[in-house]
């Protein structure tokens, strides 16, 4: 029999190899890898418009990218720019260098002018923002666009072609850390801090300039820690991936937030291969964990099944928690076609509001993380216009009785530029056009404009009140086919995160 014998210094030779290896393999699981991006496409990565004061304090300037300063407001001038730092930039990354880029197109008789990049703290949209509203249905906090800090400031010049670089490191660290709100957008603002002049006009090219060289450009530098997995070792089984999967119940929302569902069943649960079976139509809506729900169709007949029961008792078979149920039927009676309103907290309050041709609301009162929340689920006359705008006037009525925070939820029948949806918007805010504006809205791919029918006609509305107690967080309309293209319902469901403060 061979022996081997291993002198000291060898041994301590395979130890120093030994503490190599894993020292190599401890890299290859958790690599940083350092990445540079430059955003500057107008069509995906950036959106401008440039706010005026005055006379021209309602107009928006969505096609120039300017400066000016002015004791006379019609001349004043800000530029706004908003990058999509949101879906570039992958989550959970690390910024260690962000830099701002623009280029002169032109520039009055004045050589210098001092330039001010800031942090523009709320939302905006390109086509509506003005220097008094941030969005057609919502002004800003503070004329002239909601300012946060001075990031940096330049002088700039006149000369055509000059190009000025502006350090925005800390805004998109935050932005992209999610620090900032519910979206992870770069949103910035470009000031001239100099004194009134009528030579003090810088124009600069936009995002659209034919020679991308010209566009504004935002670098960033950052670090994304990637995780790999060890090879599997020879003992490894193949079925051990399954012992990671969870059921719905198993990840809980999180303790600052409300979900909020909105689904039409089609009278409780016929979906589009015509068969009638609501626990299908329960368990994909407890996959997507809400706290409260708003059902649509649901139907009580006066015989054994109790629809509305039944559904509470599926929602705590597929959740692992007790479900509250109000449900009444359109003429507000407990038998018939109505809605119904499950949550996962008990209800401090619960009503039912009659609405003309047969409809009504049902409203009920949820403490959500120390916040009394009204909630109410309706649905509006599927045929008239007429019967939902008085349906609408009657709801809105009634709701300005109650205490805010209040949400509405249900199938309006409506589309997103109807009169009916505007009315609504006169005291509401549409979660899911919010979310969209901000970036933060999810659909799928072919349905980007988050049909949840023919249209988008489900919706979550927020009253502008809210806002003190609620913000909102996200939007969400599923894609809820099998693998045969069958559907639980014949409407897709809409969920919004709300944060709560």
């Amino acid at each position: 029999m061979l022996r081997w014998r291993v002198s000291d210094s060898t041994a301590r030779l395979f130890a120093v190899v030994a503490f190599a290896g894993l020292v190599l393999v401890s890299s290859a699981l958790a690599a940083s890898a350092q990445t540079t991006v430059f955003l500057s496409d107008p069509t995906s990565e950036v959106v401008y418009a440039t706010i005026r004061g005055g006379s021209y304090a309602n107009s928006n300037l969505s096609t120039v990218l300017a400066t000016r300063a002015s004791s006379d407001p019609d001349y004043r001038r800000r530029a706004l720019l908003k990058f999509d730092t949101h879906n570039q930039i992958p989550p959970g990354s690390t910024v260690t260098s962000a830099l701002l880029t623009i280029t002169v197109k032109s520039g009055s008789e004045d050589r210098s002018r001092s330039i001010a990049a800031y942090q523009v703290t709320t939302s905006w949209h390109e086509n509506q923002v003005t220097w008094r509203k941030r969005r057609t249905s919502k002004g800003w906090m503070s004329a002239g666009g909601d300012l946060g800090s001075k990031l940096d400031h330049k002088t700039v010049g006149n000369a055509h072609g000059t190009k000025v670089t502006f350090n925005i490191t800390p805004l998109v660290k935050e932005a992209v850390a999610g620090q900032l709100g519910s979206s992870r957008y770069t949103r910035v603002a470009l000031v001239d801090l100099d004194g009134s002049s009528a030579t003090s006009y810088r124009e600069y090219y936009t995002p659209r300039d034919s020679n991308a060289s010209n566009r504004p450009v935002l670098k960033v530098t950052y670090s994304h820690k990637t995780t790999r997995a060890p090879p599997p070792s020879s003992s490894s089984s193949s079925s051990s991936s399954s012992s990671s999967s969870s059921s719905p119940s198993s990840s809980s929302s999180s303790g600052s937030t409300l979900r909020i569902l909105q689904w039409n069943t089609h009278h409780g649960g016929i979906g589009t291969d015509g068969d009638f079976n609501p626990e299908r139509l329960i368990k994909k809506a407890a996959s997507f964990r809400p706290d409260v729900v708003s059902m649509n169709e649901v139907e009580r007949s006066g015989g054994s099944y109790d629809a509305p029961a039944a559904m509470a008792a599926w929602m705590k078979q597929y959740t692992g928690q007790k479900w509250y149920y109000k449900f009444s039927a359109g003429s507000g009676g407990s038998t018939g076609l109505g809605n119904l309103v499950l949550s996962r907290f008990p209800f401090e309050v619960s009503s039912v509001r009659l609405l003309s041709h047969d409809r009504a609301a049902v409203e009920v009162v949820v403490h959500v993380h120390g916040q009394n929340v009204h909630f109410t689920s309706t649905h509006l006359d599927a045929y008239s216009s007429g019967r939902r705008l008085t349906q609408i006037g009657e709801l809105t009525s009634w709701q300005r009785t109650l205490a805010e925070p209040r949400i509405i939820a249900g199938d309006f029948n409506a589309w997103p530029g109807s009169s009916e949806n505007a009315k609504m918007k006169g005291s509401y805010y549409d979660s899911w056009g919010e979310a969209q504006d901000d970036g933060t809205a999810v659909a799928y791919s072919g349905n980007g404009a988050g049909n949840t029918r023919h249209s988008r006609i489900d919706y979550i509305y927020y009253s502008h009140g809210s806002n003190g107690a609620l913000s909102l967080k996200s939007s969400q309309v599923f894609d809820v086919r099998d693998s045969h293209g069958v559907q639980p319902s014949d409407h897709r469901p809409v969920l919004t995160v709300f944060r709560i403060k």
